[in-house]
């Protein structure tokens, strides 16, 4: 086992306390989440990821809408607007991956895009 010097231990320790405070703020993760959506917008996304997100996107906008009609007052939702923008900004990256991914794999059959994208496919082309 290494000895480790107290000034290393003690600096570690503050660095930790950094980190968790930024994790804790809430502006840190919405630079996150635009630095996501960038990603997204720019890379290609696998399957697997692009079938979360959108399974993400759904639960959100069921959460959102929940919340919006058992408010009591206006101001308590005050930061809806960010939250609608951030949902929007999220939910164009998702349409642009899911073109991207069928318009480059969309030989490949009709699992190519993913299985939520395949699956709702089927259920409006079955009726």
């Amino acid at each position: 086992m290494a000895i480790v010097p107290a000034n290393a231990q003690a600096r570690a320790k503050d660095a930790l306390k950094i980190g968790q405070g930024l994790l804790v703020r809430g502006e840190m993760w919405l630079a996150l989440g635009v630095i996501a959506i960038l990603v997204m917008l720019i890379l290609p996304m696998p399957t697997w990821l692009l079938d979360f997100m959108l399974g993400i996107s759904i639960a959100s906008s069921v959460l959102i809408l929940m919340v919006t009609l058992f408010i009591q007052r206006p101001t308590d939702l005050s930061s809806f607007p960010t939250i609608l923008l951030m949902t929007t900004l999220l939910r164009l990256a998702l349409n642009m991956a899911s073109t991207r991914l069928i318009l480059s794999n969309g030989h490949q059959g009709t699992a190519a895009a993913g299985h939520v994208i395949e699956t709702f496919g089927n259920l409006l082309m079955s009726g």
